[in-house]
């Protein structure tokens, strides 16, 4: 696993996978299930793994996290950058922040809690936990009331921010008033698209984002890979073709749930066996299991 501070260069080079993860039918982390995820993954030219939502980090247990920590860890490749999450309540972080502090990940990302929160408020939890866990963090921008666009400068000028997944969701992604001001008040360079590969052309291309996260890069990763070249290069009409041979399972996943569906897609494409879904979340109905089955077995063979 890559220990050494995450750069620019670091976003720039791979898409961010953001797996979901494997566990038993008594929901127990699987090493060799969560290996397989990993190993295909890093098969497809991606060396960079965000366990975030897509691995309902959620509603991880304290009990468990530092196993998974060290076991994420080691499952790893030697040049695979791994970032674990934390959060996303304030007491939450602030115990894990006694693990992660003794682990040798470079960086982890604080999921964002929506409702009973403040900018002000987020601002400061972020710097106190950052301060306790020794190391800068990721700022997850998934909602317009989490934080300001000058809260996440302060943070960025306080030295604490590795980088920025932006993933507020817009009906046309290519009018944003948020992200618009975001690349005006923090260097492009740290702020990565946080919402898989539709939006990519708008936010790389038209505000100059520096990479992005993925779900669907579970399933076909060296194709995600090449969408993220493509757009780097300019060739936006190949680009386009890409994100169509996306789109037919991000449009389940919009529609009925994303972390639920990649969660069952990953074990439909026979990636790896998922195992259930972790409470407090749940699994897809046997309609929408038939409609995930051929769009991910589709997208991994075409």
């Amino acid at each position: 696993m890559q220990t050494r501070a995450v750069t620019p260069d670091d976003l720039a080079r791979s898409v961010i996978a953001v797996p979901p993860m494997a566990r038993d039918e008594n929901l127990v982390f699987q090493a060799e299930e969560n290996k397989k995820i990993i190993s295909h993954i890093e098969a497809g030219n991606v060396s960079t793994l965000l366990y975030g939502g897509n691995a309902n980090f959620y509603h991880i247990a304290l009990s468990e996290y530092e196993s998974i920590l060290g076991q994420l860890a080691e499952l790893a490749g030697e040049d695979t950058l791994v970032i674990p999450a934390a959060g996303p309540s304030y007491g939450t972080m602030m115990d894990q922040a006694d693990i992660l502090k003794e682990t040798e990940y470079p960086t982890v990302m604080v999921l964002p809690q929506q409702g009973l929160t403040t900018s002000e408020g987020v601002v400061t939890g972020l710097r106190k936990f950052a301060e306790k866990v020794g190391k800068p963090i990721v700022l997850y921008i998934k909602y317009g009331d989490f934080i300001t666009v000058e809260g996440a400068k302060q943070l960025v000028d306080d030295g604490i921010v590795s980088w920025i997944k932006y993933a507020i969701v817009r009906d046309n992604p290519s009018d944003d008033p948020y992200l618009a001001e975001l690349v005006k008040k923090v260097d492009s360079s740290i702020i990565v698209s946080g919402i898989g590969e539709q939006p990519v052309i708008d936010h790389l291309v038209g505000f100059g984002v520096n990479g992005f996260t993925a779900g669907c890069v579970c399933i076909r990763p060296e194709l995600s890979d090449e969408l993220l070249k493509t757009v780097q290069a300019g060739n936006i009409d190949r680009a386009r073709e890409i994100q169509a041979i996306f789109s037919p399972l991000e449009d389940l996943r919009n529609g009925i749930n994303p972390v639920r569906v990649l969660h069952e897609a990953v074990k439909l494409a026979g990636i790896a066996d998922t195992g259930p879904a972790l409470p407090l979340l749940s699994g897809i109905s046997d309609a929408e299991t038939e409609l995930v089955k051929q769009a991910a077995m589709d997208l991994l063979n075409t």
